[in-house]
């Protein structure tokens, strides 16, 4: 399971960050779950040819599923 402890801050043109927050809303997502889902799928798509660990082809598979 992975563990939510780590902090990533961003900069991002307000206009943006308000368009953001209004779709993640009208898709009952949180921004941080869009946002962690984002990263998972760039981690695996760009992972090359290293294996991946089962928590992370975990954690992508349950969110498809969840559709988070």
């Amino acid at each position: 399971m992975e563990q939510r402890t780590a902090r990533l801050t961003i900069l991002i043109d307000p206009r943006k960050k308000k368009m953001f927050e209004d779709i993640c809303a009208r898709q009952d997502l949180t921004p941080s779950q869009v946002v962690r889902k984002l990263i998972r799928q760039y981690v695996i798509d760009n992972a090359g040819d290293g294996p991946l660990p089962d928590w992370l082809v975990a954690a992508s598979t349950a969110a498809e599923r969840d559709g988070k």
